[in-house]
C-alpha cells in the first residue's frame, strides 16, 4: 500500500471490462429466468368444486360446514389439542384463529372444476356451466364475497378434449369481461400437462385472447398441473418440468402436484396413493428445484380421506390431514388442495401452529440480524437466512396466523421492514389479508 492509501494491482481495468462484456448476456439470461419470488400473497390452499355444483353460496356453505364440524368434534382448544397433539400454549390461539378464519375467509383460493371433478358433458351443458361460472364469479368479485383467488380448471391440451377446454376457457373469460374486467385474483389451471408444447399452446391461447379483447400483453397467467410422469422426466432424460416453465414465457404462476393421477401413472396401487408416497416426494423435489428462484410457486396435492362419520372417524381423518399438511410445510410446500369442507379446520390448524410456534424465535433472530448483533442466541445468520425468516413471518401474516402487532412487539419490525429484508418491493396489502 502506498503512502497515499492506494493499493497495488496487476490487472488492467480492461480485464474487468472484458469479463463484464462477455458475461452481459448471461447476466440478462439469469435475470430473465430467475426473477425470484413475486412478493405477493400465496394462498395456503386451493379448494376444488365441480362446476355443476358451484353456486353463489358455495364459499359460505364450506365455511359453515367446517365450523359445524369443528363445533361438534373439537369445540374448544383442549379438545382440538387432544385430537391433533398441539402443545397447550398453542392450542388456544390456534383454535380461536381457526374459527375466526372459517367465519371471515374460509376459502383462500377457489377453483371451479371443468376437468376430472366435472367430467365429459354435452357441449351445450358445459357451455352453459362456463357462462354461469363467469356470472357468479363476477358477481362475487363485485359484492366482495369472492375468495382472494378464484378461477377455473379447464380440460387439458390432449387431442380428445383440447377443443372443449379451449372453448370453456373462452366462454369463462369472455363472460368475466362482459361483467366488467378480469378479477385481480384470477387463476387458471391447465391440467395433465405432459409436454412443453402443450404449455406453449396455452401461452398462444392467452396471447390470442388478450389481442382479441385488447388486454395488456401478459395479463393472463396460469398454473401448470403436474400429474403425469412425462411432466417430470421426458423421453430424452431431461427434467420436463423445467422446460415447461421456460415454455410458459413468464406466464406460469405455479406448479400443482396431482396426487392420484401421478401415483396411478407410476403404478402405485390405490391403497398407497398418497401425498407422502416416495413417488410423490420425488416428483415434488424435482418440481421444487426446477421452480426455485423462477417466481413460479409450488402446491402439494390432496388426500381423499374425508372427515365424515363417527367422531372417531372424523378425528382419524383430521389427524391424517393435519400430519400431511405439517409435512408439506416442513418441506416448503406452502400450499395444497382441499377437497372437502372438513379439511378446512385441520388445514388452518396445521398452518397456524406452524407459524405461531416459530414466530418468537424467527422474530428474535431477525431483530438481532437487523440490529447488527451477530450470533445472538447462538445463531450467526446471513442475508439468505434473514430473507427466509422474513418470508416465513410474511406468510404467517398473510394467512392470519400472526398479527402485525405481534411482530412489532417481538422484533420491532413493520411489514415494510420484513418486505425489505425479504428482498421484496413493498406493496399494498395482499387481497384478503387481515
Amino acid at each position: 500500500m502506498g503512502e497515499d492509501g492506494t493499493v497495488d494491482t496487476s490487472l488492467a481495468s480492461a480485464v474487468s471490462e472484458g469479463i463484464a462484456d462477455r458475461l452481459a448476456p448471461v447476466d440478462a439470461e439469469l435475470a430473465r429466468r430467475y426473477p425470484g419470488d413475486p412478493g405477493t400473497r400465496q394462498p395456503v390452499h386451493t379448494v376444488y368444486v365441480p362446476a355443476d355444483v358451484f353456486a353463489a353460496g358455495t364459499v359460505r356453505a364450506w365455511g359453515e360446514q367446517a365450523r359445524d364440524l369443528l363445533d361438534r368434534h373439537a369445540p374448544d382448544a383442549a379438545s382440538l389439542a387432544a385430537v391433533l397433539g398441539l402443545p397447550a400454549a398453542l392450542a388456544g390461539p390456534v383454535h380461536d384463529r381457526v374459527r375466526a378464519k372459517l367465519e371471515r375467509e374460509p376459502v383462500e383460493d377457489l377453483r371451479i372444476d371443468f376437468e376430472d371433478g366435472y367430467g365429459p358433458r354435452p357441449d351445450s351443458e358445459e357451455d352453459a356451466a362456463a357462462a354461469r361460472a363467469a356470472r357468479l364469479v363476477a358477481a362475487a368479485c363485485q359484492d366482495g364475497t369472492a375468495p382472494p383467488y378464484v378461477g377455473i380448471r379447464m380440460k387439458c391440451m390432449e387431442a380428445a378434449v383440447r377443443d372443449r377446454g379451449i372453448r370453456t376457457l373462452d366462454i369463462f373469460l369472455t363472460g368475466l369481461l362482459a361483467a366488467g374486467e378480469l378479477p385481480g385474483g384470477l387463476v387458471l389451471t391447465l391440467p395433465k400437462v405432459s409436454h412443453p408444447e402443450q404449455v406453449a399452446a396455452m401461452v398462444r391461447l392467452c396471447e390470442e385472447f388478450e389481442k382479441a379483447r385488447g388486454l395488456p400483453d401478459g395479463r393472463i397467467g396460469f398454473e401448470i398441473q403436474i400429474e403425469t410422469p412425462q411432466s417430470i422426466l421426458g423421453a430424452d432424460g431431461r427434467a420436463t418440468v423445467a422446460r415447461m416453465i421456460d415454455a410458459a414465457g413468464g406466464r406460469a404462476t405455479s406448479l400443482h402436484y396431482g396426487t392420484f393421477d401421478y401415483s396411478a401413472s407410476c403404478g402405485v396401487s390405490a391403497a398407497h396413493q398418497a401425498m407422502d408416497h416416495p413417488v410423490a416426494d420425488h416428483a415434488k423435489a424435482v418440481m421444487q428445484v426446477a421452480a426455485a428462484e423462477t417466481g413460479v410457486r409450488l402446491s402439494d396435492g390432496s388426500t381423499n380421506v374425508v372427515p365424515a362419520g363417527s367422531r372417531e372417524q372424523v378425528h382419524d381423518a383430521w389427524r391424517l390431514h393435519h400430519g400431511l399438511v405439517r409435512r408439506s410445510l416442513a418441506r416448503a410446500y406452502y400450499q395444497g388442495w382441499d377437497m372437502h369442507p372438513g379439511h378446512l379446520p385441520t388445514r388452518y390448524a396445521a398452518v397456524y401452529a406452524f407459524y405461531r410456534e416459530g414466530m418468537e424465535p424467527a422474530a428474535t433472530r431477525l431483530a438481532a440480524y437487523a440490529g447488527g448483533v451477530g450470533g445472538d442466541g447462538g445463531v450467526l445468520d446471513e442475508p439468505a437466512t434473514a430473507k427466509a425468516l422474513s418470508n416465513y413471518l410474511l406468510r404467517g401474516l398473510d394467512c392470519g396466523a400472526l398479527a402485525p402487532g405481534e411482530i412489532a412487539r417481538l422484533a420491532g419490525l413493520t411489514r415494510a421492514d420484513l418486505e425489505r429484508l425479504a428482498g421484496r418491493t413493498p406493496a399494498s396489502p395482499a387481497p384478503g389479508a387481515p
